[in-house]
C-alpha cells in the first residue's frame, strides 16, 4: 500500500483498509476520473435532487460502489472522533440548519474531493519498477 500511494495513508483518518478500498474503487486507470465529481459519483456521495412540493432538499446518491462509500464514512467517523476542525465543521453546519446526516454528507463529499486529488497526483507520478533479477 505504501508503495502505490503513500500520500493517501498520510491523510488524516485513512488507514490501510480504507485506503485499499478507495484505490480499488478508483481502479487501475485513475485518469478516467476526470473530475472530483466523477469520483464522488463513483463513491455514491454526489448530491441528488430529492425535492417534493415546497420542500427543497438534496440527498446523497445511494448507487455505485457501496464499499467506497463505507470507507469514506469510516474516515469521516475517525475524523469526527479525533479532529477538532471536523467537529467544528459539523457544529457550524448544524447551526446553519442542516441535520447531522446532511452535515455528514457534506463531509463525505469534501473527503471524496481530497482523496481523488491524492489518487490523481499519485497516478501522474512516474513509478520506478524494480526487477527481481
Amino acid at each position: 500500500m505504501t508503495q502505490h500511494n503513500p500520500q493517501l495513508l498520510a491523510c488524516y483518518g485513512v488507514g490501510p483498509d480504507t485506503a485499499a478500498t478507495l484505490l480499488i474503487a478508483a481502479g487501475d486507470n485513475p485518469e478516467r476520473l476526470r473530475s472530483e465529481a466523477s469520483f464522488a459519483a463513483l463513491c455514491g456521495v454526489s448530491p441528488v435532487e430529492a425535492s417534493s412540493g415546497k420542500t427543497q432538499r438534496r440527498r446523497l446518491n445511494r448507487g455505485r460502489n457501496r464499499q467506497a462509500n463505507s470507507a469514506l464514512y469510516t474516515i469521516v467517523l475517525a475524523r469526527l472522533r479525533w479532529d477538532t476542525r471536523t467537529r467544528g465543521y459539523i457544529d457550524k453546519r448544524i447551526s446553519q440548519g442542516k441535520t447531522r446526516r446532511e452535515a455528514l454528507g457534506c463531509l463525505k463529499r469534501y473527503l471524496a474531493r481530497e482523496i481523488r486529488r491524492l489518487i490523481a497526483t499519485a497516478a501522474a507520478e512516474p513509478r520506478v519498477h524494480l526487477s527481481a533479477a
